[in-house]
């Protein structure tokens, strides 16, 4: 089998054609949120929306609206909740998080052990990109459409919001409608990436593409680029890789992920633990200076 027929061979089938622009879209909205959630340090607050909005997406499904409207509205719950329990008591936010989201969580599991349905609701939790039909596939397109515009126009607000709060409300900013915001945005890109992932691996394509790509880089710009561009060719590629080994589609396209960042934290050139001291020990041989190992060796025994 030649590259063009590797390549061809899947997109004969209707389903892996809507699988593969449905993993590439939801890869490259949630590459892209992902790096203003590694700045911000909103790691374990994306796991916790991610999985705060399964109760509202099956409550969306009893009611027969779209998913996006339960998902926002657990997603904003689940913040006021965390902000509530940490603001009225000794907890901390990490154990607020951790107590929220799981009982969320717990809440949507019971509500789709109790919903009759003519379809497996377990997809939402564990992904079923190649069940996505035309319908569903409309729906992700505009929602991570209206997410990658949003991120797109207002990048220069979240990127100060990032980095100075201070600052952004002094010109003018609103800190709290900006962060409002991202996190509304960041309840719609789980919904994006529901079908394609599951609620439990949402987590993984929203914060492993930008911490990769912050390891890569020192310039927030090239990392825009780079943490979409990552997240699609570990899509596309765990996709072509589950279809013809046979395994689950989302958990393969995590992996690769996984997989992507081992490699760049091991070997990036400035931030890498192998790559920093193999390039410190190429600077110090171009320059005639002794590595660290011969300076240990030339010690006195």
């Amino acid at each position: 089998m030649d590259i063009v027929e590797f390549l061809l061979e899947p997109l004969r089938y209707a389903f892996m054609v809507r699988a593969l622009i449905t993993s590439l879209v939801a890869a490259i909205v949630c590459g892209l949120l992902s790096c203003w959630l590694v700045l911000v340090g909103w790691s374990l607050m994306g796991d916790a929306v991610s999985h705060a909005v399964l109760p509202g997406v099956v409550l969306a499904y009893i009611a027969g609206v779209p998913f996006a409207v339960g998902a926002v509205i657990f997603g904003f719950l689940a913040v006021a909740l965390i902000g509530l329990v940490r603001d009225t008591s000794r907890v901390k936010e990490d154990a607020a998080i951790g107590i929220v989201f799981t009982t969320l969580f717990a809440f949507g599991l019971v509500l789709i052990s109790v919903t009759p349905s003519d379809t497996d609701l377990n997809h939402i939790i564990f992904g079923n990109i190649l069940g996505v039909g035309p319908d569903e596939l409309v729906q992700i397109a505009v929602l991570a459409a209206f997410v990658f515009v949003v991120l797109v126009l207002k990048r220069r607000d979240f990127t100060l919001y990032a980095f100075d709060r201070i600052h952004a409300y002094a010109i003018g900013l609103n800190p709290r409608v900006l962060g409002a915001t991202l996190l509304g945005l960041l309840a719609l890109t789980a919904v994006v990436a529901l079908q394609a992932v599951g609620v439990v691996l949402v987590v993984a394509m929203l914060i492993i593409p930008g911490a990769t790509a912050y390891l890569l880089t020192d310039r927030f710009g090239r990392m825009l680029v780079l943490a979409p561009v990552i997240s699609a060719l570990c899509a596309l590629t765990g996709l072509y890789i589950s279809y013809y080994a046979d395994t689950a589609p989302g958990a393969t396209m995590v992996l690769a992920q996984g997989t992507v960042f081992t490699a760049v934290y091991l070997f990036a050139p400035r931030q890498g633990l192998i790559g920093s001291r193999l390039m410190i020990a190429r600077r110090r041989a171009r320059d005639g200076r002794p590595t660290v190992a011969e300076d240990a060796s030339g010690l006195p025994g």
